[in-house]
């Protein structure tokens, strides 16, 4: 069964890179720290075929296209093995190259119950997730977030989030979970902690926005975050 979460390790020459991938309903909704990543798929007998386009969302230049166009749509093609699943694919605009990548599964059957979603609440959807430090801290993520009917699942090329929030009438409340996939040794923050994140904020039809409280291993730290709409799900 291919519907899940998971870690997406690929690369394409020189180029590599990590993201999350919520896979869904013929659908595929991720990203990292600078692109999102949009798609669909179909399964034909035991191979699966998907097409997966790029967006930029943080204007970060460290974080490299893999064949210099940030919007590339790639074709995919790949099958089961053990618990993962493999792929190679190539660009529309650029057939010759190949792009081989890896699906991991990450645990998310820590998920917590769906909260309720009533009338205003925030929308369904893939957001762009700008987290920053409060209090004179330095620091902060970039990624992405995808929201459905009061559950949360995103990450970036680290770590990965899983939560549940209710929201109604432009606010919004949840919990959140924030976990490593890849061990982020540079991040003094949340490298090596799972760090639990309890927010409170705004909401409309363009995204949101919260501030929270953050305990990471024997610290607590507040932080405020902007989630912008990318893709309506």
């Amino acid at each position: 069964m291919f519907e899940g979460f998971y870690k997406c390790e690929y690369h394409a020459g020189e180029v590599a890179g990590r993201s999350v991938m919520h896979v869904h309903g013929g659908r595929m909704l991720g990203g990292n720290s600078a692109f999102a990543h949009v798609g669909s798929y179909q399964q034909d007998g035991d191979e699966i075929v998907g097409r997966v386009a790029g967006q930029r969302h943080a204007a970060d230049r460290r974080f490299r296209t893999l064949y210099g166009n940030d919007d590339d749509e790639i074709v995919i093609r790949g099958r089961a093995e053990g618990n993962t699943f493999r792929f190679e694919g190539a660009p529309e605009r650029a057939p010759d190259a190949v792009l081989r990548s890896v699906m991991t599964p990450l645990d998310d059957d820590s998920l917590p119950p769906a909260g309720e979603v009533g009338d205003g609440g925030v929308l369904n959807g893939l957001y762009s997730l700008h987290i920053r430090m409060l209090d004179g801290l330095q620091g902060g993520l970039t990624g992405v977030m995808v929201l459905h009917d009061g559950r949360m699942l995103g990450g970036d090329a680290f770590f990965y989030y899983l939560g549940a929030y209710s929201s109604a009438n432009g606010r919004w409340k949840g919990e959140i979970v924030n976990q490593e996939h890849t061990p982020a040794k540079g991040d003094p923050v949340f490298g090596g902690h799972e760090v639990g994140i309890g927010f409170s904020g705004s909401c409309d039809a363009e995204g949101a926005a919260w501030e929270a409280t953050a305990l990471a291993g024997k610290r607590s730290l507040r932080l405020a975050a902007t989630l912008t709409l990318l893709q309506r799900a």
